[in-house]
């Protein structure tokens, strides 16, 4: 612990003193400025368009998901209250029978040894679903959703909605993978995620090159994309919020906000998954929950403009008025991103969060994982987006903005969060103290489960030594300062593009091998109904 914490000041320092030392043109910008180039070309390969306005990226995710809302029987509806009765543990004789029923000896089980292979994993089904919902349930959800609004409109909270239901059938594809295929060491450390299931399931199919190839892309790209979404655009918005509260101007004081929340995280992420659930299984309900009371107060404040609200997103949604949105297409494609961007169904990451549980049915974690998005993005997502166009009734700004995120409020510009602060502040006295504080929890406690994501990736393509890991680590907490520093656009269009790019990987590893998900589907409720019988 403390060579690692004297690895940190010494790595961070450096970083601190040419804060103080720069130029009169200020650290943020020019991290900015050397970031955005990358930054640019990144996303322009990652969003490649098959025709105007319209990525493939985006129609591979939306595609897929439709597909196996519709080979599954719609299982974001059906296992609805399955997924509920697992988490609350009402299941969890199944995974620790010992002896009875026949039935439950399955694919060669015999009784007397279920208890002891369901001990494989490392955190609970509560656990497991607390800290991937950690990794989603971020500032997509109050940056995010103020994001696609500015752009598009209230109509882009539609297909927001949409995109999260049918990302629940997606969702409980790669997390039951992500236990089927994975790996767990002599010391009962678990590995897996999609660059494990992709090269294993592949392997059983004879495409052994194709998953090796498919399965070190998704590690690079899930590695991106904890230094992107899942880590500097978390510390963006989080900067954006206390120098905002603080009414800080300095031009590098993004950078020294960024080298305190490296320090934070850094602490934190030490002990791997177990530390990281027991913080998450405490910080996200809470967060979650504080967050959504106070929307529920602006709502229900409002209550006589919550129909007026909906009939917006809905009339919008096919009709939209925002400027430079450019129609349906344009609007639909805005509420996809953003969905997609904040609840990651189809990007693989919380499938190596998943992968951790412990428990003998593969499909019993996948279950469990739909309630993701449901959660992430038709719940919190669709209240942020209430407030917001509540507030925006009097015509605090113009919908589209300046086309790319920013709006004038008061003839002052604001963006992502700062546009859900104005909101909030509108109803709430102190809110923005409030709401700081939601920001950087909301910051903290995905940045730390996406190191997590990101530290199992680098695993698999460097191995599991401590000189791997300390690397990992270190670079980790560089992208916080850098995403600190750099502005929202050029941090987001980085982390849009390594969140994205994580897709195409994954969906080669999810229809290889979804005929896998509903065999192991079949075998788990075989066993829920051997257990009532």
């Amino acid at each position: 612990m403390n060579k690692y914490l004297l690895s940190l000041v010494t790595f961070l320092i450096p970083i601190l003193n040419f804060a103080q030392e720069t130029s009169e043109k200020g650290l943020d910008q020019q991290i900015d400025e050397a970031f955005k180039p990358f930054s640019d070309l990144i996303s322009s390969i990652v969003f490649f368009e098959i025709f105007e306005g319209a990525p493939f990226v985006i129609i591979l995710l939306v595609g897929s998901a439709l597909f196996f809302s519709l080979y599954f029987g719609f299982p974001n509806f059906r296992y609805f209250l399955t997924s509920i009765n697992i988490v609350r543990g009402k299941y969890d004789n199944i995974d620790h029978h010992e002896s009875g029923s026949p039935e439950l000896a399955i694919d060669g089980d015999i009784k007397g040894t279920i208890e002891d292979e369901s001990k494989e994993g490392e955190v609970t089904h509560f656990q497991a679903l607390a800290t991937a919902v950690s990794g989603t349930v971020g500032n997509g959800n109050i940056a995010g959703v103020a994001l696609a609004i500015a752009l598009g409109g209230p109509g882009a909270t539609f297909w927001m909605i949409v995109c999260g239901l049918l990302g629940m059938s997606t969702k409980f594809v790669e997390c039951t993978l992500g236990v089927q295929y994975r790996d767990v060491d002599e010391e009962g450390t678990v590995y897996g995620g999609p660059m494990y299931y992709i090269s294993k399931g592949l392997k059983e199919r004879g495409f052994v090159m194709l998953g090796k190839i498919a399965a070190i892309l998704f590690a690079i790209f899930c590695i991106g994309g904890s230094f992107g979404g899942g880590n500097a655009a978390q510390s963006n918005q989080a900067t954006i919020v206390i120098k905002d509260l603080l009414g800080i101007e300095s031009t590098s004081a993004g950078a020294i906000i960024g080298i305190v929340l490296a320090i934070l995280v850094g602490v934190i992420i030490i002990g791997g998954i177990k530390r990281i659930a027991s913080v998450t299984e405490k910080v996200v309900p809470f967060m979650a929950i504080l967050y959504l009371v106070a929307c529920l107060y602006i709502i229900l404040s409002n209550f006589s403009l919550v129909d007026d609200a909906i009939g917006l997103i809905v009339s919008e949604a096919f009709n939209p008025k925002a400027i430079g949105v450019g129609g349906i297409i344009g609007v639909l494609l805005v509420g996809f991103k953003r969905a997609a961007f904040s609840n990651e169904a189809g990007a693989g990451s919380a499938s190596i969060a998943h992968s951790a549980v412990k428990t003998k049915y593969s499909a019993s974690e996948g279950l469990v994982a739909l309630l993701e998005p449901f959660i992430d993005t038709v719940v919190i997502c669709t209240m942020t987006a209430l407030v917001i166009i509540i507030f925006n009734f009097d015509g605090a700004f113009i919908y589209g903005g300046d086309g790319l995120g920013s709006v004038m409020i008061d003839g002052v510009s604001y963006e992502g969060a700062g546009i859900t602060s104005q909101a909030f502040a509108q109803y709430i006295p102190y809110s923005n103290v409030f709401l700081t504080i939601a920001v950087v929890l909301f910051a903290v406690s995905t940045m730390i489960s996406w190191s997590y994501y990101g530290l199992q990736s680098w695993k698999f393509l460097f191995g599991r030594g401590k000189a791997a890991d300390l690397t990992y680590k270190l670079l980790f907490l560089l992208f916080v300062v850098i995403g600190a520093a750099a502005s929202m656009n050029s941090i987001w269009a980085f982390s849009d593009a390594m969140i994205f790019a994580m897709v195409f990987p994954n969906m080669i590893g999810l229809f290889f091998l979804f005929p896998v998900v509903k065999k192991q589907l079949k075998r788990y409720l075989d066993a829920i109904k051997a257990s009532n019988a």
